[in-house]
C-alpha cells in the first residue's frame, strides 16, 4: 500500500509542478530540463544509500543528479565535488528547474539536489534516509547554500 501511495503522491507532484511551471514561467518546461526534473521526481521515496546509484533501490545525492541527467541524455560526473567543479555556474540566486543546487553541509562534505520549480528541490536526504522534496528558502539550506550550476542549455 505504501508504494502505491508514494507513486500517487509523485504523480500529483509532477502534474502540479509541470502545470505550475507553465503558468508561472509562461514558457513551460520542456526538453532536457523537463526530463531531468521528471527523472528526479520519479525517485521520491527511494531509500538513501551512501554511494548508491540504483534508481528505485538506493541513491545518494550525486547518484540522483547523475541518474536524472543520464535519463535526459546529458552526461555529468558521478560525484558531487566533480559536479560542483564542472557545472556551468548559474548567476544570482535564481536556479531554474533542472539546475543542480550545491551545499556545504560540513567541512569537506558537499550535498547536491535538483531544482524542480522556483522554490523546491529534490534530493537524497541523509536525515530522512530517502529521496524527498525540500524548499531552498528554509534557513537550514540557505545557511549551507554554495550556489547552483547547470549542464543544460
Amino acid at each position: 500500500m505504501r508504494l502505491w501511495q508514494d507513486g500517487f503522491v509523485c504523480i500529483l507532484l509532477v502534474s502540479g509542478i509541470l502545470s505550475g511551471c507553465a503558468t508561472q514561467r509562461g514558457d513551460g518546461l520542456e526538453g532536457p530540463r523537463a526530463d531531468v526534473v521528471l527523472a528526479g521526481l520519479s525517485q521520491v521515496g527511494t531509500p538513501y544509500v551512501y554511494g548508491g546509484n540504483s534508481p528505485g533501490e538506493g541513491l545518494d545525492c550525486s547518484g540522483l543528479t547523475y541518474y536524472a541527467h543520464h535519463v535526459a541524455g546529458v552526461q555529468i560526473p558521478r560525484v558531487s565535488t566533480e559536479q560542483l567543479r564542472t557545472a556551468k555556474p548559474v548567476p544570482g540566486r535564481q536556479p531554474r528547474p533542472g539546475d543542480i543546487v550545491f551545499f556545504r553541509i560540513a567541512p569537506g562534505e558537499h550535498h547536491v539536489g535538483l531544482m524542480v520549480d522556483d522554490e523546491r528541490f529534490v534530493h537524497a536526504s541523509t536525515s530522512r534516509r530517502q529521496v524527498r522534496l525540500d524548499r531552498l528558502a528554509t534557513p537550514y539550506w540557505q545557511a549551507r547554500y554554495l550556489g547552483a550550476g547547470t549542464y543544460l542549455d
